[in-house]
């Protein structure tokens, strides 16, 4: 009994990371070692190259000039029948959005105005019938209180405020410290840390959810 209860906790549907840096990565490394369930497939996907100023990848023993992407991939030693990584070395814009297909969309992109396309993004996501989740402002020094929380329930976030403005006013997650860049405050590892553990375990619950 038991050995069938373990072998029916196995990897099951796709999440899909949009944008790959420093936060995308901490997200990625989680889920590629969840055990006993979690996504057979992740897929990442980022235009950008490895270069300097990404020290957390380099510090994972990336090489400077590899495509952020590939380097998930590199990290997933598992067997791909097991859990399959899919690197998609490009930037999602209103041109490739049906390259996403998973049924769990975390969006992480960031630099300039980005709200425009994650709500390209979100609407895409909605259609296929996906859950999404991105962030609204992750800065701090590291002890601020993380929210996750529908969209509609959010009160005095410009950044989720322009959201709304594109159409996405429910049904869609939003992870945040509340502090954005108008607050002058740094983004540190142990924020980021914190919020990948947050996007982490939203993004497996809902995938849960999605198979029961």
């Amino acid at each position: 009994m038991i050995q069938d209860i373990e072998n029916s906790r196995i990897p099951k549907g796709r999440i899909d990371l949009i944008g790959f840096g420093r936060l995308g990565l901490r997200v990625g490394i989680n889920l590629i070692q969840v055990h006993r369930g979690g996504p057979k497939e992740i897929g990442v996907f980022d235009g950008q190259k490895i270069d300097g100023g990404d020290v957390i990848f380099t510090m994972k023993g990336a090489k400077i000039g590899d495509y952020k992407t590939d380097f998930l991939k590199k990290l997933c030693t598992h067997e791909e029948n097991f859990r399959k990584v899919i690197s998609v070395c490009e930037d999602i814009n209103e041109n490739n959005l049906d390259l996403i297909k998973g049924d769990v969309v975390v969006i992480q992109i960031a630099g300039g105005n980005t709200i425009p396309t994650a709500a390209n993004i979100i609407k895409h996501a909605h259609k296929r019938g996906a859950k999404t989740i991105s962030t609204a402002g992750i800065f701090g020094f590291g002890d601020e209180k993380i929210e996750v929380k529908d969209i509609s329930e959010f009160e005095d976030n410009p950044a989720v405020d322009e959201l709304r403005k594109q159409g996405i006013t429910k049904n869609h997650l939003i992870v945040t410290t509340n502090k954005l860049l108008r607050d002058e405050e740094p983004i540190t590892p142990y924020t980021l840390e914190e919020v990948a553990t947050q996007i982490t375990k939203t993004s497996l619950k809902l995938l849960k959810d999605s198979y029961d």
